[in-house]
């Protein structure tokens, strides 16, 4: 019987969409203009801190990518999308997610910060950080570190969010490489995902 690789590839592009309330419109219209074939990972980390996320069970509906939701050790693959449980922190390591217990249990949750901070410390490929509508500033604190390791951070336009705090404090961080509506952060992320190939193709030994 073969035997499963213990670790993945981590040198494809990976798309972080952080968000909260309101977060929702936001990651259907994204998903509903993201082709489908691009070979990018999505990662959506949406705060829940009590109730049982059903993302999982409704983006399905709007995208031609496999929707999951992320267990312990889960492989990370391209042209899938990843859902954070709630109350659990995620980190990656060698290809997989990892999941820890929630370190902020209180107050306003930072799990798309130290989602953000733990790949840019782990992963090889190319790094998106979106973030989207909701309450509070979760992720924006991470969003230098992005940029530090030649990733591109995307914020919502804030007349598109419902709840623009998020999306706002991003840009107050002075990090944030483009504001766009959903459909425009989709175009971006295809574009950026179209350089990334060719750079590939251009610098793999023939």
């Amino acid at each position: 019987m073969a035997t499963m690789p213990l670790t993945g590839a981590s040198d494809f592009p990976v798309v972080c969409v952080g968000g909260s309330a309101g977060g929702l419109d936001a990651y259907i219209r994204l998903l509903s203009q993201l082709p489908c074939d691009l070979g990018v990972a999505v990662v959506i980390v949406n705060h829940l801190r009590k109730t049982a996320t059903l993302l999982h069970e409704i983006l399905p509906k709007y995208t031609k990518m496999p929707v999951d939701l992320i267990t312990e050790g889960l492989v990370i693959r391209p042209n899938h999308v990843f859902i954070i449980p709630p109350q659990r922190d995620l980190h990656v390591f060698r290809g997989q997610f990892r999941l820890k217990p929630i370190s902020k249990p209180r107050g306003w949750p930072d799990v798309i910060t130290v989602f953000l901070r733990s790949l840019a410390a782990n992963w090889n490929g190319k790094l998106v950080a979106v973030i989207v509508s909701g309450f509070d500033g979760d992720g924006a604190d991470a969003l230098c570190a992005i940029r530090e390791v030649g990733g591109v951070t995307i914020a919502q336009k804030l007349e598109t969010a419902a709840q623009p705090d998020m999306p706002e404090s991003a840009i107050a961080s002075g990090c944030v490489d483009f504001i766009l509506s959903p459909e425009g952060i989709a175009a971006e992320i295809a574009r950026i995902a179209d350089r990334d190939a060719h750079e590939v193709v251009r610098t793999t030994p023939g």
